[in-house]
């Protein structure tokens, strides 16, 4: 196995290249040109406190098809129940930051130092990162943030303050993916939490194959803050919680 060292060109090696655990390539920056060359390849940036930039894309890699989520009993009842209410990109800040504080349920520990948080600040702000919000109460209770790249959203990383909040807005997320047309979100690595859902290991060629087709749906980098206060989310709760 050879691990490629990056220099200021955004190019990156095939993902076939990577070893045996997914790491591909080393260094870099994490600019938005890098990050979303990265992402349109299947690769993405992980990496701890005093690492360099390290860069992944496993073998089998999990994938939750919108339209194939499943939502667990006693969650259905959550959300019939009405408890959360439901945001997008109101409040990506906070989120990326409590992700980096607060455990996520099948998670790898702290991974978001400061400048990956940094790093997708600068992607929201110009329309590619975005976070669905579970509020209860007036307070912040749980949330997921990701990038999306034409029909794909890859989702990074979520948090709760209140049990089945970040949960919440997964099955929102997901039916608005569905609602919108996307193709595929990417889980990156597998969690019992993630297969719960519905989510499904896949090989890295069909992984690749699924989003060269997904990419190709361009779509304009957008706030999603509107959407998900009009007609969008009106068809989610119309639609039902009975997947």
């Amino acid at each position: 196995m050879t691990i490629t060292f990056l220099s200021r060109n955004p190019e990156f090696p095939h993902p076939s290249q990577a070893g045996p655990d997914g790491l591909l390539a080393v260094g870099g920056d994490l600019t938005p040109g890098r990050l979303l060359a990265a992402y349109k390849r299947g690769i993405f940036p992980w990496y701890g406190p005093g690492s360099p930039i390290l860069w992944w894309s496993p073998d089998p890699r999990l994938v939750l098809f919108p339209e194939h989520l499943h939502i667990p009993r006693s969650l259905r009842r959550v959300i019939n129940a009405g408890r959360f209410i439901i945001t997008s990109d109101q409040a990506f800040e906070t989120v990326i930051e409590l992700c980096s504080r607060i455990h996520r349920p099948g998670g790898y520990g702290t991974w978001l130092v400061p400048e990956m948080i940094s790093a997708y600040i600068r992607l929201h702000r110009l329309g590619f990162a975005h976070s669905v919000e579970a509020w209860h109460q007036g307070r912040l209770a749980g949330g997921i943030y990701g990038v999306a790249l034409g029909g794909v959203f890859f989702g990074e990383s979520m948090f709760y303050r209140i049990p089945d909040a970040s949960k919440t807005a997964l099955v929102y997320l997901c039916r608005f993916l569905h609602h919108r047309g996307f193709r595929l979100m990417d889980c990156q690595q597998t969690t019992r939490h993630m297969l719960r859902f519905g989510a499904v290991e896949v090989s890295r060629p069909f992984f690749l194959d699924q989003l060269r087709l997904g990419v190709r749906a361009e779509k304009k980098p957008e706030k999603w803050s509107s959407l998900f206060r009009g007609s969008d989310l009106v068809i989610l709760q119309n639609g039902g919680m009975g997947a």
